[in-house]
């Protein structure tokens, strides 16, 4: 089996950072009323900008595709170029469409050669489920590079547009309606963005490099039920209605497509799961946490950073906050780019040097999946 390096990251951030106090202005306001939940919500996770590939008037700027290709093509140069890539591996929450999948069309905008492709599609773990298809493909032999992606553009499911039929269903029964905070709340927490990673089977010749050791992945919806939601319907049972069970007026009356999460099940089972995972890959690999240098968690909020902290050291494996590195206040909640916009920020700003060893954690709520990611700079 080959080693596998991630030799180049690229990102990119639509338009201009956003503020806490433009949001609204852009996404729109439900029924003509400010959030109730927005400043308690924002409060709570601590971001203070974040992205949206929408212009001021919540017009669309970029797709999901365009973002995502313009990170790829951040990647290459004439040392190497793209007519050399083999794999391009995509992980995204947010697609622009359910077919074609989200990787062909990025490819279609890259206008390269054929290459082979994959798409992940899911909640946070689908940027990590296409890194580890890339890290796999090239340490078998099947590839000698390949990109990988994580991408949103969520902003387009947080618009005001996409609640109004259902306020204007609930005006009927209430005459003071406002967004259940299930659906209300991920307006406040989602960003827009794409990051792209470089693996190849030798490090660069110059400059830094990440090998990468160890991806481990594993879900959870064994033991637990859907917490976070598109395109559907959860039912009194825990059971979830896909959007094509339901009635087409169903879809606006109910705003099926808009992105909901159960708080309730989030914060009773996102840390300790993750936890219990962390503990036994610690001993799987034998992982010396005092030797870590830095820490790389997805938070969704910096809510959830002591409650992190806490479980991890209950278990006795713990990592001091001072080796932990997120720009989630700076970037936002990119979903399935978040991890990859840490590493790319490690990388690129020199905050590296050789030798040091970084552990990745990706959660995802959607129902319960975690990702862990051993990587040492060589």
């Amino acid at each position: 089996m080959k080693e596998v390096y991630i030799t180049r990251l690229s990102k990119f951030l639509p338009n201009e950072p956003v503020g806490n106090d433009e949001m609204e202005s852009i996404l729109g306001l439900v029924d003509g009323k400010p959030s109730r939940a927005r400043v308690r919500i924002l409060g709570n996770n601590k971001i203070k900008t974040r992205y949206y590939s929408l212009d001021k008037k919540g017009n669309s700027t970029h797709s999901n595709a365009d973002m995502t290709s313009l990170a790829v093509k951040g990647l290459f140069d004439e040392k190497f170029p793209i007519s050399k890539l083999q794999l391009l591996a995509c992980g995204t929450t947010s697609p622009d469409q359910m077919l074609p999948n989200h990787a062909a069309m990025v490819h279609g905008l890259l206008k390269c050669h054929p290459v082979e492709l994959i798409s992940a599609t899911g909640a946070c773990a689908a940027g990590m489920q296409a890194f580890k298809y890339t890290w796999m493909s090239i340490k078998c032999g099947n590839s000698s590079n390949g990109v990988s992606t994580g991408s949103e553009k969520a902003s387009s499911w947080m618009k005001a547009g996409m609640f109004e039929p259902e306020t204007e269903n609930l005006k009927q029964l209430d005459e003071n309606p406002i967004i259940a905070f299930e659906k209300d709340f991920l307006r406040w927490m989602l960003s827009d963005g794409a990051c792209a990673a470089l693996l190849q089977d030798k490090p660069n010749e110059e400059g830094l490099s990440l090998r990468v050791d160890w991806v481990e992945i594993a879900s959870y919806a064994n033991e637990l039920e859907t917490c976070m939601y598109a395109g559907s319907i959860k039912n009194e049972d825990g059971s979830i209605t896909g959007w094509n069970l339901l009635k087409p007026e169903e879809w606006t009356k109910q705003s099926v497509f808009a992105f909901k999460q159960d708080t309730r099940l989030l914060g009773a089972n996102i840390v300790p799961s993750g936890a219990k995972m962390w503990k036994e890959l610690v001993e799987r690999y034998n992982v010396d946490v005092d030797k870590l240098d830095y820490f790389l968690p997805h938070l969704s909020s910096e809510f959830f950073r002591s409650k992190i902290d806490e479980e991890i050291t209950r278990l006795n494996v713990p990592i001091p906050q001072e080796k932990w590195f997120t720009n989630l206040t700076r970037v936002g909640n990119i979903g399935t780019a978040s991890p990859y916009f840490m590493l790319e920020e490690l990388l690129n700003t020199g905050m590296l040097k050789k030798g040091q060893t970084i552990v990745l954690m990706v959660p995802e709520s959607a129902r319960f999946t975690y990702a862990y990611a051993h990587l040492t700079v060589v």
